[in-house]
């Protein structure tokens, strides 16, 4: 770890140095608090070793303003005044913990031990949490549509920035898993992945789930939490839905992409926040700018590079490949012997408009797969969904003649009497009457 000690004795800098340098850490120190705050702004520091009582200020006004910069830190107070009082009034303030001087060796190693345990579980909890509200289909960066090309290649190009990116597209065409296939090919790889689901929660949970909120600051909130935009600390935070933000966090929103700042809810004190944003939205965003609903300035903030997933009604082209690859899945997961689908399977899915897009693809093959009786899926285990709901779609491999019996029926089923459908179709009744005797 990076630890900065922070002492006006220049002995008890140059020892404590040396002891975490023999523990394999990475250690520098400065005298004074002001030189503190200026290292915090120019690089990473995992933990500071904070002198309670230095020559020109105190120790736990520097502790505030050292985890504002740096909210992921972790800040180890130094005092040899201990008392209660100082102690806990060092933990209220954000303190990690707390150190007599002179401490020994092995005090100062077990409470390194301590805050490493602590930020590997908070690190795997973001992780798993991130995990189960992301519920994105799994799907293989690869495809033979040119309109999801480009979108891949705008986004591991963006990947190497830290440059904000909104991405749109309906639900279930696969925004969650770019996100993360982007965060993979960043230079915060090593550091958390977290989403924040933004229907899932109300305004008021919502508000603290992103930010984080002290012990006290609304009914229920007996304990303090730091929120994801701290758990995505020198990571990315992907904001999921994000048409869905309230007005009053919109606002909050706009003010950690412009000034990378935040409050935590109760909170008067400003945080600094070193995180990569990716949004995504089934919204049309600019229509909600218009009526009022989107903050105008966070649209333009977000869109800084834009990218739009087509819907798989536009890539049949994947269509047979990523049923495929479901099916190799599931198939594996409950123990099955499917390895293929028929091609009036096939025939049956391509017709079939997909509204859910990939996630509905890959529900529908699971579910294929577990009521196949065979080893291959066939028309009749999809009947319950893609029979029922297939219909004609334009620009399909289907005839004219198909085309136009189709629409003849719907406008039919929908018309009180002949005449009616006939007006609505263009034509006289005599001849809508003998075009619906060769449909029957």
């Amino acid at each position: 770890m990076r630890v900065l000690v922070v002492d006006d004795e220049q002995n008890i800098r140059r020892t404590l140095t040396l002891a975490l340098e023999s523990m394999g850490h990475e250690a520098a120190s400065v005298p004074t608090g002001p030189d503190a705050l200026k290292e915090l702004k120019t690089r990473r520091i995992d933990v500071m070793l904070l002198d309670l009582k230095l020559s020109q200020e105190s120790g736990l006004d520097i502790l505030e303003e050292a985890i504002r910069i740096s909210p992921a830190m972790a800040v180890v107070m130094m005092t040899a005044f201990a008392s209660i009082e100082t102690a806990v009034e060092a933990m209220r303030r954000g303190a990690f913990d707390y150190l007599p001087k002179p401490s020994t060796p092995e005090q100062l190693r077990q409470v390194l031990a301590r805050i490493q345990k602590t930020r590997k579980l908070e690190r795997r909890v973001a992780e798993l949490e991130s995990r189960l509200n992301a519920e994105t289909p799994e799907i293989e960066l690869t495809t033979h549509s040119p309109a999801m090309q480009k979108a891949f290649d705008i986004a591991f190009k963006a990947a190497q920035t830290d440059a904000t990116i909104l991405l749109l597209g309906e639900s279930g065409t696969g925004k969650s898993v770019l996100a993360r296939a982007v965060h993979q090919r960043s230079s915060r790889n090593n550091a958390a992945f977290v989403t924040v689901s933004c229907p899932s929660l109300t305004r008021e949970l919502l508000q603290s789930e992103l930010f984080g909120h002290v012990k006290g600051a609304f009914t229920g909130a007996v304990t303090e939490t730091w929120g994801r935009v701290t758990a995505a600390e020198g990571g990315t935070l992907f904001l999921d839905e994000i048409g869905d933000l309230s007005g009053e966090i919109q606002s909050k929103l706009l003010r950690l992409l412009q000034e990378r700042e935040y409050e935590r809810v109760g909170e008067t004190k400003p945080r600094y926040a070193d995180v990569r944003v990716i949004a995504a939205s089934n919204h049309d965003l600019l229509k909600a700018v218009s009526s009022g609903n989107f903050r105008e300035d966070l649209f333009y903030r977000l869109n800084v590079i834009s990218i739009t997933l087509p819907p798989l009604r536009d890539r049949l082209g994947d269509l047979e490949r990523l049923a495929m690859a479901q099916l190799r899945s599931t198939s594996q997961q409950c123990d099955k012997h499917v390895d293929s689908i028929s091609s009036e399977a096939f025939e049956a899915m391509k017709r079939y408009n997909w509204p859910g897009n990939i996630r509905e693809l890959r529900n529908v093959v699971e579910r294929a797969v577990i009521l196949s009786s065979g080893d291959k899926i066939l028309p009749s285990d999809l009947a319950e969904i893609i029979e029922t709901n297939s219909e004609i779609r334009l620009g399909g491999k289907v005839t004219l003649e198909e085309v136009e019996n189709t629409h003849i029926r719907k406008v039919l089923a929908n018309s009180k009497t002949l005449e009616e459908a006939a007006t609505v179709l263009g034509i006289d009744a005599a001849t809508l009457y003998r075009k619906r005797k060769k449909l029957s």
